[in-house]
This record gives C-alpha cells, sequence and structure tokens, in this order.
C-alpha cells in the first residue's frame, strides 16, 4: 500500500503540470483586461508564437532525454533562415531551397553529434562552440544584413493559415505528434530511454550508443533548420540575428514540462504543455503591462522553479 507522500508524487506527475497550467490562466483571465487573455483571437497569436519554439523543444526533448544538451539550436536557426531565405530570393524553388536549408541545419547537428561521439566532447562544451560558429557563418553569409523580398510562396508557411490557425501551428503539430510516435512506438524510442536512463547498460544490452546520440543531434539540427524556415517565413525576412536565445527557451520548455536533465524520463507532450505555459506566461506578462526586464525575472524563477521540481522528484 503506497504511503499518502507517494500518491501525492504519482498524482502531480500525472496532473500537476496540467492543473498548475489551469490555474495559471485562471488567474492571467482575472488580472488581464476584460475579455482579453480568454479571447479566440489570443489564444490563436499564442499558438502561433509558440510553433518555433514548439518545433525545437520536440527535438530538444529528444536531445536531453539521451542526457545530452544542445546551444547551438538559436544559431542554426539564424544560419538556416538566412540560407533558405537567400536562396528562395534568388529563384530557387521553395521545396529546393528549403531542403538545402534543412540540409545546413542537419549538417550542424552531425557536426554536434561527431564531436561527441567521436572527439569524446562533453555536449555542452561542443554545442557551445558550434553556437558560436554557426552565428558567424550566419553573419559571413549576409554580411550582417537581413535577406528580404521574399515570394508569397515562401512567406506563406510563415503567415499564411489553414482554416482558422496559422500555418506553423500544423507543422509543428505534425513535428510533435511524430516525435510522439517515435518515442512511444519505435524501438529508436524506447533505446533512447535506455541510453539516458543508464548509457553503460544500455552499451551492455546491444545498444549502439554512438550512432543513436549522432541520430538525436542530427535530428535537432533539421528541426532548428525548420525553424529557422518558419522564423524566416514568418517574418518575411532572413536576419542573421534571429534565434537569440531560442535555445534557452527551448531547454526551458522541456524541462518546465517534466523532462529529466539526468535523461531517461519525460516525454513530447509534457515539453508541449511546457512551451504552452511559458507562451502563456509572455502574453500574460505583456497583456498586464509588466516591463520587458520584469518578464526576464519572472521567466528565470519559473525555469528555476521547474528544475527544483525535477531534482526532487529525482
Amino acid at each position: 500500500m503506497k504511503c499518502a507522500p507517494q500518491l501525492f508524487l504519482g498524482a502531480w506527475r500525472r496532473w500537476g503540470l496540467v492543473g498548475a497550467f489551469l490555474l495559471f490562466c485562471a488567474f492571467l483571465a482575472v488580472a488581464t483586461p476584460s475579455g482579453t487573455f480568454l479571447s479566440g483571437r489570443n489564444a490563436v497569436f499564442v499558438l502561433l508564437q509558440i510553433s518555433v519554439n514548439t518545433v525545437l523543444a520536440a527535438g530538444m526533448t529528444m536531445v536531453i532525454l539521451s542526457k545530452g544538451i544542445d546551444l547551438s539550436v538559436g544559431s542554426v536557426v539564424a544560419l538556416s533562415g538566412v540560407v533558405g531565405a537567400d536562396l528562395v530570393a534568388q529563384g530557387m524553388p521553395v521545396p529546393v531551397a528549403a531542403a538545402v536549408a534543412l540540409g545546413v541545419g542537419a549538417l550542424v547537428g552531425l557536426i554536434n553529434g561527431m564531436s561527441i561521439v567521436f572527439l569524446r566532447v562533453a555536449p555542452f562544451i561542443a554545442t557551445l562552440a558550434t553556437m558560436t560558429a554557426a552565428r558567424g557563418m550566419a553573419y559571413l553569409y549576409t554580411d550582417g544584413i537581413s535577406i528580404g523580398n521574399l515570394p508569397g510562396a515562401f512567406t506563406f508557411w510563415g503567415n499564411g493559415r489553414i482554416g482558422p490557425l496559422p500555418v506553423p501551428v500544423f507543422v509543428a503539430a505534425v513535428v510533435v505528434v511524430l516525435t510522439a510516435l517515435v518515442l512511444g512506438r519505435t524501438i529508436f524510442g524506447r533505446r533512447l530511454y535506455a541510453l539516458g536512463g543508464n548509457e553503460e547498460a544500455a552499451r551492455l544490452a546491444g545498444v549502439r550508443v554512438g550512432g543513436m546520440k549522432l541520430t538525436v543531434y542530427t535530428v535537432m539540427g533539421a528541426l532548428a533548420g525548420l525553424g529557422g524556415l518558419l522564423l524566416a517565413a514568418r517574418l518575411g525576412a532572413g536576419d542573421p540575428k534571429a534565434g537569440q536565445l531560442f535555445e534557452l527557451t527551448a531547454i526551458a520548455a522541456v524541462v518546465v514540462g517534466g523532462t529529466s536533465l539526468t535523461g531517461g524520463r519525460g516525454g513530447v507532450w509534457g515539453t508541449v504543455l511546457g512551451a504552452l505555459i511559458i507562451g502563456v506566461l509572455d502574453n500574460g506578462l505583456v497583456l498586464m503591462d509588466v516591463s520587458a526586464f520584469w518578464q526576464m525575472v519572472v521567466k528565470g524563477l519559473v525555469i528555476l522553479g521547474a528544475v527544483a521540481l525535477d531534482r526532487g522528484r529525482s
């Protein structure tokens, strides 16, 4: 028979985050100007705002489940965005330009994986190095200026709508569903959880640890490239300054969503809820006319609280 603390912990793991999100929404509904927060228009705006972060956070979930980290995603967003925008501006068909941009992101991710697997560089250091290098390459590629005048066939993916919802929301939903299927319904997903739980045990059980890490970081790079394309399409320009601190927001969504930084525990549905919480937090603070500086403080405290809760559960 389970004792009361165990029952409470089990209930919190299942429903605590959902309850906290609903309570937070109820508070903002009261604290913001009448009807503003709960309006359908504002809900669609929040979903659009978190779409790129959700794409990045889905990939970051796999990275953190493997007991890794990727600090380069914001820079890859910028690099892939300017490459895709430039190719489209030069007349290349949108699908071909998008494939090239995704390939650039995947290549950076592969470099991250190879540094970690073959050179034995810690993930934090390896991705910190590529974060700096990719950002520099984005500036070199554009001479530090934005690339605009993009055709409607490209900007549709950032500003178009399917029914009442923006296209990036559907793209993010597809990425989340595919990630959930991979993690929950495939051998790769089970091996990924085993890798994050105990790398040596996974190796002894026959898991190709190196190949798993290469795959995870390559997929993360490709998803960062997709995020860069969506952002460039939404802004109508490829900007080498884009994506700054996106890696931290993606990590925050993963951690707030309950995925453990020690690896092996968590899932992408929790990450989606984490991205929603952060998006609603940003939106609510803006509607309450809170200073941007205080918004940073509040978001930092929320992330700290999520990490402290993760340690407590561990």
